[in-house]
């Protein structure tokens, strides 16, 4: 049984309704839930349209990439997932989903967020990249058939206020209010966010993928020029982040040459 849209976030809805298109065009919150990415599949598979959103204020099993637990607590941030039936740019959700994000959250709030690849939005708070702390992640879950991809699943888990993280996240994550010093409007988030993810698909199926690495990139520069490291298949490996590549991997510089990074976790030195 769904819940009472908050007032604040009707108000914002209606505010952005000719920017958004599809997306939050149906929309159904939850005061809390298990899982916002379990109901839009099982929505999904009923045959809803895309851009059906379902919005909860917690989550009981929320979850993020590589199936790490994404901490919901009531009161201090927004979890939403949609529905995208746009088959043919499925393998750019991923990317497409951290610039909706980083420009939504830019836009509602001021905050000047960055994207750490793959899927990270991290406000940056003083010099070299342990400063940065994480305020928003992105996960995509596809379901295809025979014919492919029928649909793709996109959560966003976004920190809004302050929470008490637990120890293994209190010395990287943050949240809006706790980077900008003042209260943040939660519907007016959830609304630009919305409205970017409409423009950013949009401008994928006009332009194709170069736009959106471009604008990714714009908002990435931790993707050029920083020493990281990552999981190898034959152990850690470090290097020089170099961009993307065609189909969206990481490149970085080592002393054996270019590396691709297409999965797993990337730390920056």
């Amino acid at each position: 049984m769904t819940d009472p849209i908050p007032a604040e976030f009707a108000a914002a809805l209606a505010a952005t309704a000719g920017a958004r298109g599809v997306f939050g065009a149906r929309l159904h919150y939850f005061a809390e839930t298990g899982s916002t990415n379990d109901l839009a599949a099982a929505a999904a598979e009923r045959g809803v349209p895309e851009g059906t959103t379902f919005v909860a204020g917690a989550q009981t099993a929320g979850r993020g990439r590589r199936g790490r637990e994404w901490f919901s607590p009531p009161g201090s941030g927004l979890y939403l997932s949609s529905i995208v039936r746009r088959a043919s740019i499925a393998p750019w959700l991923t990317l497409a989903g951290g610039v909706a994000v980083a420009e939504g959250v830019r836009s509602a709030s001021g905050l000047p967020v960055q994207i750490k690849w793959p899927n990270d939005i991290v406000s940056v708070s003083g010099a070299g990249f342990r400063a940065r702390r994480k305020i928003a992640g992105i996960l995509a879950e596809a379901s295809s058939g025979p014919d492919g991809v029928q649909h793709v699943i996109l959560g966003i888990g976004i920190n809004i206020g302050p929470a008490s993280f637990p120890p293994e996240l209190a010395d990287r994550a943050g949240s809006i209010e706790t980077e900008l010093g003042r209260a943040a409007d939660a519907g007016a988030v959830l609304a630009q966010v919305l409205a970017a993810l409409n423009r950013v698909l949009s401008e994928i199926e006009h332009a194709g993928p170069p736009s959106l690495f471009t604008r990714w990139l714009e908002l990435a520069p931790s993707a050029y020029g920083e020493r990281i490291e990552w999981d190898g298949p034959h152990g850690v490996r470090t290097g020089v982040s170099a961009g993307l590549a065609e189909d969206g991997a990481l490149l970085a510089r080592t002393p054996e040459g270019l590396a691709r990074i297409i999965a797993g976790e990337v730390r920056w030195l």
